[in-house]
């Protein structure tokens, strides 16, 4: 959000001052939920990097094995080994893409503590679709905004007023000694 927009709409500097610093508590809020994201990135990176490194490793030993049966049996080794590791990179991949699609998730119902939250979900029911879109994390979290709304920040404030708090029912005895003394 930005100053000029607000004092565009002739609001008062304490009151714009008052949103940007509630905004900054709400961004945050939001980049500690997501965590490190270039690191995530970063990750994701490299991952796709090895996976390219190997790629062109098991085509340049395809080109020198034409003939040679230990090089075909080496080659075929290193081809089963390149295809383990490629599946266990891109299931690194797809549970990256799982946390941050569900951190996006969590952080858009407004939960207070992602990490309590994510321990009362059934992972398993959760998935990514053809579109990596989260499937089964709604109804869940549905089902804990009523059963534990605490966990989850409604946005709503309660005023507080306790009896006697604003003064009106306080007997002040000083004063009404005093009026009984002057004979009131």
């Amino acid at each position: 959000m930005k100053r000029e927009f607000l004092k565009s709409l002739n609001l008062d500097d304490k009151v714009i001052e008052q949103i940007m610093s509630k905004n900054g508590a709400d961004i945050e809020n939001v980049k500690k939920s997501f965590g490190d994201v270039d690191s995530i990135k970063q990750e994701n990176e490299s991952y796709k990097a090895q996976i390219a490194e190997r790629d062109k490793d098991i085509k340049k030993l395809s080109k020198q094995v034409k003939d040679n049966d230990d090089l075909s049996n080496q080659f075929n080794e290193l081809q089963n080994k390149y295809k383990v590791d490629t599946e266990k990179l891109e299931g690194k991949l797809q549970e990256n893409k799982l946390n941050t699609s569900l951190n996006e998730v969590l952080n858009a119902a407004k939960v207070r503590n992602p990490k309590a939250i994510k321990g009362l979900l059934n992972m398993d029911d959760i998935k990514l679709n053809d579109k990596d879109e989260l499937i089964g994390v709604n109804d869940q979290l549905e089902a804990l905004k009523k059963s534990d709304s605490y966990l989850f920040d409604e946005g709503k404030k309660q005023s507080y007023n306790p009896g006697g708090g604003n003064g009106s029912n306080d007997k002040d005895d000083v004063q009404t000694l005093t009026n009984i003394f002057k004979g009131e």
